[in-house]
């Protein structure tokens, strides 16, 4: 078995395709199908199987080949960085995934200062919504993801960054910002801007609605806090949103942000990894800087 039928398996079946893994690897299209052939012959099973044209599956023995390769690989990388590292060499990758608002508010200093002290570190920085970046995690294709605590489960390690809150927004003078401790039944009086169906969120507080009886209107779906705001400025609806307290760029709306405590309990925006992952130093360091940096 050689190294280079290991890493051509490795992204046939991550990529199911011949072409892609070819592109990946800087391999013809022909060279990746015969190391494939080699080593089925060398094992004396089939590890991918064709279905149709253009669409491959893992037999049951690819299945375990490619945690194999997937872990063997995992290893590789660590271990060149721990050469590195003895060598005095903070050289390496680092790949990272948060949601926008995150990145757009929150990310800048620490990730100007991380620049600063590891020039030679390899960053990749992806702007994903949160089930993406729980998956990116869990498929060990990111190190570090940043999330909601409640959308993380015990397979993974959390820790905790920043506290938010729940808040309504509305434009200044509505109606709702004169009520001391708004009610579901008051907010579902008028349209509301929420996030896309598939967002955990919005299906949690349509439950809620339902629950009480209360018939609502969506009149937007917004991805982001920022593009919510500016609709709820301009008067279109009101906007649930999480956010952390004293954000500089939501104050200089007109908006009024109406504590949301009594039904919603406050949560943490967290540093998400794989359980159990060692991570050498210069993604530590990211880690540390991230909680010593703020934003405002």
């Amino acid at each position: 078995m050689e190294w280079q039928q290991i890493i051509g398996f490795y992204h046939v079946a991550k990529l199911s395709s011949f072409t892609k893994a070819a592109n990946a690897t800087f391999r013809t299209q022909s060279a990746i199908s015969q190391q494939i052939k080699n080593l089925e012959k060398e094992l004396g099973c089939q590890l991918l199987e064709r279905i149709g044209k253009r669409k491959l599956r893992l037999t049951s023995a690819g299945e375990r080949f490619f945690k194999f390769s997937e872990s063997i690989l995992e290893k590789y990388n660590s271990l060149i960085e721990e050469i590195n590292e003895i060598k005095g060499l903070q050289m390496g990758h680092l790949r990272m995934a948060a949601p926008f608002t995150t990145l757009y508010h929150l990310f800048p200093l620490a990730l100007k200062s991380y620049i600063k002290q590891f020039p030679n570190v390899e960053l990749t920085v992806l702007d994903r919504p949160q089930q993406d970046i729980l998956d990116l995690i869990k498929n060990g294709d990111i190190d570090l993801g940043l999330v909601l605590e409640s959308n993380v489960k015990t397979d993974l390690t959390a820790l905790r960054w920043k506290k938010v809150r729940t808040v309504v927004m509305t434009p200044i003078g509505h109606p709702l910002a004169k009520v001391k401790r708004v009610t579901l039944k008051q907010i579902g009086k008028y349209p509301l801007i929420l996030p896309p169906k598939n967002i955990k969120y919005r299906s949690n507080l349509e439950e809620s609605f339902q629950k009480i009886g209360v018939d609502y209107h969506i009149i937007m779906e917004s991805s982001n806090v920022e593009l919510s705001s500016l609709y709820v400025e301009m008067g279109l609806g009101i906007s649930f949103a999480t956010v952390v307290k004293d954000l500089p760029e939501l104050k200089k709306r007109k908006l009024a942000f109406l504590p949301m405590d009594h039904l919603f309990k406050p949560d943490y925006i967290v540093v998400v990894m794989r359980k159990n992952k060692t991570l050498i130093s210069h993604k530590n360091a990211f880690i540390k800087i991230l909680f010593e940096e703020t934003s405002f």
